[in-house]
């Protein structure tokens, strides 16, 4: 069985393969003080309610945008699991072409994504991602990745006008009944929801403009099913893309 670990800014994402078959998926908070034994015990808690056991893992695989938490997590495979963790990065082979300027500072995350969304879906294709930052990543009709846009993440700019504005307070990220808000929750529903989906077409536009394609649009993370609901050009969501791509990137490793 393969252990894989998507570390994000906000959340950590593990997924464990029973070859091909994403068998258990958990969700957690990324804290960069948590120690290789306290995420043991997590894990094991989360194991335990799935009749899986550390030594099933014959693999792991981790895709991690947090430098700090990378020795916590070779530890925690070595000790637990006694594998060696592969981590995305310069010289693992992902099968795909990386056209930028500066290859590594592509995120991990948005190479994975860009993996998994050419292998289940054909190109040209635009990887959306809805984690703490939003991204769009564009993979050519033969499979190169040829970059993409990066904009803060919805719930991070909510975030700012709450700790901005003193007379605005947190609300519920969900789309309001109408754009005209009658009262200040759903007036500041209005202009996050509509107006970030507002943000998300304008650049799936102009992306898809310089592909000279109507690419298709794969779209993943936490509110990706919110925004989609608004942007007709998302043509799939699969909450499930990134792990997926671990997964391909792995057979591709072994």
């Amino acid at each position: 069985m393969l252990l894989a670990l998507d570390i994000g800014n906000t959340n950590v994402v593990v997924g464990v393969f029973d070859g091909k078959r994403l068998v258990a998926r958990w969700r957690c908070a990324t804290l960069r003080e948590r120690t290789a034994d306290e995420f043991a015990a997590l894990m094991h808690q989360w194991f335990t309610m799935c009749e899986l056991r550390f030594e099933q893992m014959d693999g792991m695989i981790v895709s991690s945008v947090v430098p700090p938490m990378n020795e916590m997590i070779e530890r925690f495979a070595a000790e637990y699991c006694h594998v060696k963790p592969l981590f995305i990065g310069p010289g693992v082979k992902t099968g795909m072409a990386i056209e930028v300027e500066d290859p590594r500072e592509v995120g991990a995350d948005r190479i994975v994504n860009s993996v998994a969304a050419y292998e289940l879906y054909g190109g040209p294709v635009i990887a959306l991602d809805f984690g703490t930052a939003t991204t769009l990543d564009a993979v050519s009709a033969d499979g190169r990745y040829l970059g993409g846009a990066i904009a803060p993440g919805i719930a991070i700019a909510a975030d700012a006008l709450f700790r901005q504005a003193a007379r605005l307070y947190r609300v519920d990220l969900v789309k309001p009944r109408r754009a005209i808000g009658r009262n200040t929750v759903s007036c500041m529903q209005s202009g996050i929801v509509f107006g970030y989906v507002g943000l998300v077409k304008e650049l799936i536009h102009r992306i898809q403009a310089e592909l000279g394609a109507d690419a298709k649009v794969v779209a993943t993370g936490g509110l990706a099913d919110l925004i989609a609901s608004e942007v007709p050009e998302i043509t799939e969501v699969n909450p499930d893309l990134t792990l997926e791509g671990l997964r391909m990137i792995w057979e591709r490793n072994r």
